[in-house]
C-alpha cells in the first residue's frame, strides 16, 4: 500500500467513525465516486500533501429545507470552500433542462451562503493534472498560508507563497510590485529559486521569462 492510499484510507475511515449523522455516514460507507477518489489521488494528494481541514459528503441544506452533499469541503478555521467533481455524462451529455436548472440553482445558493466552489471537470484530471493541481493550490491559497521549506528568507518564502496562490505564470516585475523590491532584486530571487526547482522557468529570454509554481508539499516543515 503507497503513501497514498494509507492517508486517504486512514482519513476516510476517521470520517467514519466520528459522524454521528446518520445520511452522510452511510454515504461515507459506501465508499467515495471514482471521480472524487482519481481528484484526491492524481490532484489533491501531489498539491497539498495531506488531507487536513478536507470532508467528504458534506452535507448542506438546499433553499426547500432539503439536504444536499459536496463531494469535498475544505473548512479551515471556519472558511467554506467545497469542491465538486464534474462527470461529463451526467453534468453535461445527458443534462435536461430540469437538471441544468437545478444545478444552477444548486450553485448560486451556495455562493450566497457564504461557499466558494470549485467546479472540476473529471476529464480536466484525466487529461491537466498538472493544471488542476494549479488550481487546487490557488484554492486553498484563499483560506490559509502555505507552508514553506526550511532555510528560506522571507522574501524567498513569501515568493514561493505568491507563486503557489497564482493560476497563472508571473513575471519579475510582478513579483517586485507584490514585494516592493526592485526588478533586479526580483530576477535574482526567481533565477535562484528556479535553479533550486522551487520554482519552474516558463521560458522565454531572460528579461520576459515567466515563473510557475512547482509542486512542493504543503506538509513540509518551515
Amino acid at each position: 500500500m503507497n503513501e497514498f492510499d494509507k492517508m486517504y484510507e486512514a482519513w476516510l475511515n476517521g470520517q467514519v467513525a466520528g459522524e454521528k449523522n446518520r445520511r452522510r455516514r452511510e454515504l461515507l460507507e459506501k465508499g467515495l465516486g471514482h471521480g472524487t477518489v482519481e481528484f484526491l489521488r492524481s490532484v489533491w494528494f501531489p498539491a497539498i500533501g495531506n488531507f487536513d481541514h478536507l470532508y467528504a459528503e458534506w452535507e448542506v441544506r438546499d433553499f426547500h429545507g432539503g439536504y444536499r452533499y459536496l463531494d469535498l469541503a475544505y473548512l479551515p478555521g471556519g472558511a467554506k470552500g467545497g469542491i465538486e467533481i464534474q462527470g461529463y455524462g451526467s453534468h453535461a451529455r445527458d443534462l435536461d433542462v430540469r437538471r441544468f436548472k437545478d444545478l444552477c440553482w444548486r450553485h448560486c445558493l451556495l455562493a450566497l451562503d457564504g461557499w466558494l466552489l470549485l467546479p472540476i471537470a473529471y476529464l480536466s484530471i484525466q487529461d491537466e493534472p498538472e493544471k488542476c493541481r494549479q488550481l487546487v493550490l490557488a484554492f486553498v491559497g484563499r483560506f490559509v498560508s502555505f507552508s514553506v521549506p526550511s532555510g528560506l528568507g522571507s522574501v524567498e518564502a513569501e515568493t514561493l507563497r505568491f507563486a503557489r496562490r497564482g493560476l497563472r505564470p508571473f513575471s519579475a516585475p510582478e513579483l517586485a510590485e507584490h514585494l516592493r523590491i526592485s526588478d533586479r532584486h526580483a530576477r535574482r530571487v526567481l533565477n535562484w529559486m528556479a535553479e533550486s526547482g522551487l520554482l519552474r522557468a516558463m521560458g522565454g529570454s531572460r528579461k520576459s521569462r515567466k515563473y510557475q509554481g512547482s509542486f512542493i508539499r504543503t506538509s513540509e516543515k518551515s
